[in-house]
């Protein structure tokens, strides 16, 4: 099974188990979020949804990824006042994030010794992480120029 199948398959346990209808727009929704690579804002997913369904409304698109953030499929991130991006999290490793902070780009980057620095820094203090983030806010090369 792939992620992404793996990923609806969750869904739809989850939101039973919550004693929430599956829906078919819901669906639609978390079918595309899945299928579009990176960081993605609601507005922007909804284009993509109404693509290929144009009754469904910006608030199924909210409220869907509301539950995939509450299931752990997906992360929402905020970078100052723009808006939030989401960013699918099943199958996808661990990595830091680079943020533009003039052209809103956002890189991707893993590197093992920081990984390492941070477990030690955590273990030496008698602390236990759960999760992490690391966003590094700056200007991206294109913006330096």
């Amino acid at each position: 099974m792939d992620k992404k199948q793996e990923a609806l398959d969750i869904l739809k346990e989850k939101v039973k188990a919550d004693g929430l209808r599956n829906t078919p727009q819901r669906d639609i929704v978390a079918e595309t979020f899945f299928s579009v690579p990176g960081h993605i804002t609601a507005d922007d997913l909804l284009d993509i949804v109404r693509k290929r369904s144009p009754e469904i409304g910006s608030a199924t698109v909210h409220r869907t990824l509301k539950l995939l953030c509450r299931y752990g499929l997906a992360e929402e991130m905020k970078i100052g006042v723009e808006k939030a991006r989401y960013e699918a999290k099943l199958g996808r490793p661990h990595h830091d994030h680079l943020i533009c902070v003039n052209c809103g780009a956002i890189i991707e980057v893993h590197d093992e010794r920081i990984e390492e620095l941070q477990n030690k820094m955590a273990e030496k203090n008698g602390f236990k992480p759960l999760s992490h983030r690391l966003e590094i806010f700056g200007l991206c090369k294109n913006c330096r120029r």
